[in-house]
């Protein structure tokens, strides 16, 4: 019997492929569509063929109906609010910036969508994530893209050895270029439909006036402080800033000036000229490893510090506080905005080694 898949279909072009790709590997394919989006969200209207949109759904249904699969939309409203809406404004609140992506392939994709395939009797859960999965020596590995450019790897670094065992991720071998060739071939009406990019649930990427919406808070006033703690004017809100921000500040110094920290405990916006937004360490806890279950001892890794950030050099060093692994990083060169609540990622090379949240 044919090994059956669901691919998580988003409505553009590489989810498309990906679920033409798998039905020339031989695999019964059916292509589902996630609800996600809050009733009250009104992105159709802001950003037309997000992944969020109810225009997304349609574009799906189209490309399966070229296919010849079967489509469903499946609804994880709930799990997607609990989970990434929720956690999204918390994490700003708090003085860090999130990353909800991130959130949604561990709670959504990858966990909620996965397991439901599996009670369904499906194999395997499929995305067009540009990156490979791998069985080596006993164990799945996730691999970069065999394309730089568009390695999403640094997306995936939460994924256990239970899902990877269910996970197929084809475009992994592909480039960007070769995948809208093959939807033009095929004639797919996603073949030229551009990536989104911002958050899908933020109308017009405004964070602070969608947490305002949410929560009712518009921001306590506090102080622009720079490193030695002398004012240097007044902020609306911490949760409208983010470590290594220069616009958009709210008000001119006279020369470029950079977010250094958000301080929650007292209301301070720390800021600091062109250079100071640069630091050589950091801690990171909520880890995750792929190739082997914990790290036991010092090594030193590539490491980046945000999804579009140049790999560096760092000793990457374990250690427990109050009973939770930790690690610290020692980076070779001082990287720019280390911004606590962000995704701090290792590398060996090609392989994903795991990562975790910068504290």
């Amino acid at each position: 019997m044919k090994k059956k898949v669901i691919v998580g279909m988003s409505g553009g072009v590489d989810s498309s492929v990906t679920a033409q790709l798998l039905l020339e590997l031989g695999y019964d394919v059916i292509g589902v569509t996630m609800k996600i989006w809050p009733e009250s969200n009104t992105c159709d209207k802001i950003r037309e063929g997000g992944c969020c949109s109810l225009s997304a759904v349609e574009d799906a249904r189209q490309v399966a109906n070229q296919l010849g699969i079967p489509f469903y939309v499946m609804n994880f409203q709930e799990v997607f609010e609990k989970t990434v809406i929720d956690y999204f404004v918390a994490e700003y609140l708090q003085g860090k910036t999130p990353n909800p992506c991130i959130a949604c392939n561990k709670y959504v994709k990858f966990e909620a969508l996965l397991n439901k395939a599996l009670a369904m009797g499906i194999d395997y859960v499929a995305t067009g994530h540009y990156a490979r999965v791998v069985a080596e020596n006993g164990r799945y590995l996730i691999k970069k893209s065999a394309t730089a450019t568009k390695d999403q790897t640094y997306a995936l670094y939460n994924l256990t050895q239970a899902q990877l065992k269910h996970i197929l991720m084809p475009l992994g071998d592909y480039t960007k270029e070769q995948t809208r060739e093959i939807a033009n071939r095929l004639g797919l009406s996603t073949a030229n439909k551009r990536d989104s990019q911002e958050i899908c649930f933020v109308e017009d990427n405004n964070y602070a006036r969608f947490i305002t919406e949410r929560t009712g808070q518009t921001g306590e006033k506090g102080n622009f402080v720079d490193a030695f703690g002398h004012v240097l004017g007044q902020h609306k809100g911490i949760f409208h800033y983010t470590v290594g921000q220069r616009k958009g500040l709210g008000i001119a110094f006279g020369k470029p000036m950079y977010v250094l920290k958000v301080d929650i405990a007292k209301n301070e916006v720390v800021l600091g000229e062109a250079g100071q937004e640069f630091a050589k360490s950091l801690i990171a806890t909520h880890l995750n490893f792929v190739p082997l279950d914990s790290l036991q001892a010092p090594v030193t890794l590539g490491v980046k510090v945000r999804y579009s950030a140049k790999e560096a050099k760092a000793l990457v060093t374990p250690f427990e506080q109050n009973g939770m692994a930790k690690v610290e990083l020692l980076f070779d060169t001082p990287q720019r905005a280390i911004t606590p609540g962000q995704a701090v990622v290792f590398y060996d090379g090609d392989y994903l080694v795991g990562g975790g949240t910068i504290e």
